[in-house]
């Protein structure tokens, strides 16, 4: 054919016949090389064939940046340490491997001393969670030092897009780190490749020993089924004594009717309680209001101070488990450890003091812009709920009354009694509705009974 040459090649005593274009130039010809077999050309490949293996890692994905905004945050652990959760309004920025926190928006053009504290994103967890706090919209940031972060927007939106982007980046800074790991062992890799190989191709014992290798496996896989089948006779037989066990367990009726067994006063259900203890009033809130009269109605800020939550969860304890509470006992000398019990009884109701059903029509009510239309609404309403919600509201309002009277001492107004008990007292069911929303017309409900209680509900003058 034309144009077309054969060149006779000998190498290592081996002829190849290699054809190439006449007209090839001579840099095309110095390009063109005969490529023979020896025993170290599979190492010649593998090293050339390093920048392949290379290319197969996948690029990072594009980090997401965010315009830099407050957003509420509790740190609940430090390296595995866990700290006292307590919520604060903070600045937070989103970098391509960092979250940042400062306590407020000017520290942030300070040097990493002034910053509050630094989130490294690489191998970091972010989930939702709604079981580490009663606030909505919440999401757990975990890193691989074992610190633990919560992070809160009111606005589920805001709250969704921070979780979107800080999980995007956390993933794309993770990829990031281990593509870099493998490039830099990829070296390392490849070298144990080809000693392994050279080995394998120099010493024929290799191959002997392999068959023998592969034939003890299936000797202990064969062992390993065996084991498997006297397991699953060994699994039935635990199941059968269980369900027999089960079939001779009490129930919990019985064991209630024993004693063994006792319903507990937090968690419970108002009507329960009540008729477990043959009134319309616990006596727990009898006891915890009997107390704050008699020694609390002049305290600086009653019902606003928290108390020592570890004294409240001893005092909760006590009241649990039936044993004999005394509130004048020097360990309940705080009065603030004894309304804070009366909160934490309120907020772990069952089903609010203001039941799930008449939420929604109180908001209705509140809504009312006539003043006597809505005294005679939310008058009607009170005067349906259930007769242990009726006389426990009666009580509790007569006593905030009272509370008031002494408003010059303690210092607390009618609006900040309202703060604290509107979401103490009621709350929608599953969480309908907006949080911010709901938390308005729970306040303006509680501050509207209050100062309409005279008429509302008829009181003993004390």
């Amino acid at each position: 054919m034309a144009g077309i040459r054969a060149v006779n090649l000998e190498s290592g005593g081996k002829k190849v016949l290699l054809i190439q274009p006449s007209n090839t130039s001579t840099e095309l010809e110095k390009a063109v090389q005969m490529r023979t077999k020896t025993a170290h050309s599979s190492e010649v490949r593998l090293s050339q064939s390093k920048s392949m293996v290379l290319q197969e890692f996948e690029p990072p994905q594009k980090t997401m940046q965010l315009k830099n905004e407050y957003l509420n945050v509790a740190k609940l652990s430090t390296e595995g340490k866990k700290q006292k959760k307590s919520w604060s309004l903070m600045w937070t920025v989103l970098t391509a491997d960092h979250l940042l926190f400062y306590k407020d928006k000017q520290e942030t053009g300070l040097t990493p001393s002034g910053k509050s504290d630094a989130v490294q994103l690489c191998g970091t967890v972010i989930e939702w969670t709604n079981q580490k706090s009663r606030r909505k919209n919440v999401f757990q940031v975990t890193t691989t030092t074992g610190s633990e972060y919560l992070v809160q927007n009111d606005c589920y939106l805001t709250a969704l897009k921070w979780y979107n982007a800080i999980r995007k980046n956390a993933n794309s800074s993770t990829k990031e780190e281990k593509g870099q790991l493998q490039r830099s062992n990829s070296t390392e890799h490849l070298s144990r490749f080809r000693s392994s190989s050279s080995y394998a191709s120099t010493s024929p014992s290799t191959k002997q020993r392999n068959p023998a290798h592969r034939r003890s496996i299936n000797v202990f896989s064969s062992t390993k089924l065996k084991h498997s089948a006297s397991d699953s006779t060994d699994k039935n037989g635990v199941k059968n004594r269980l369900k027999k066990f089960m079939t001779r367990r009490p129930s919990m009726k019985t064991l209630q009717e024993k004693g063994l067994i006792k319903d507990q006063v937090f968690g419970s259900h108002l009507s329960t309680l009540c008729k477990r203890e043959g009134t319309t009033v616990p006596q727990f809130i009898q006891t915890c209001l009997d107390a704050i009269e008699k020694r609390g109605l002049e305290t600086d800020g009653i019902y606003r101070v928290s108390g020592n939550l570890a004294t409240i969860q001893k005092l909760r304890f006590v009241v649990d488990h039936e044993e004999e509470l005394d509130l004048d006992h020097h360990q309940w000398e705080d009065i603030h450890v004894v309304t804070g019990a009366l909160k934490l009884f309120f907020r772990e109701l069952s089903e609010p003091l203001f039941p799930f059903s008449f939420f929604q029509p109180f908001v209705e009510a509140i809504k009312i812009k006539d003043h006597q239309e809505k005294l005679d609404a939310v008058r009607k309403l009170v005067q349906q709920l259930p007769r242990p919600n009726y006389d426990i509201m009666k009580l509790l309002f007569s006593h905030l009354q009272r509370v008031l009277l002494h408003s010059k001492k303690n210092l607390m107004s009618t609006q900040g009694i309202a703060i604290v008990f509107g979401p103490t007292l009621m709350w929608p069911n599953l969480d309908a509705g907006n949080v911010a929303v709901n938390m308005v017309y729970q306040n303006h409900i509680v501050e509207f009974i209050l100062i309409e209680s005279q008429n509302i509900f008829v009181m003993d003058k004390k």
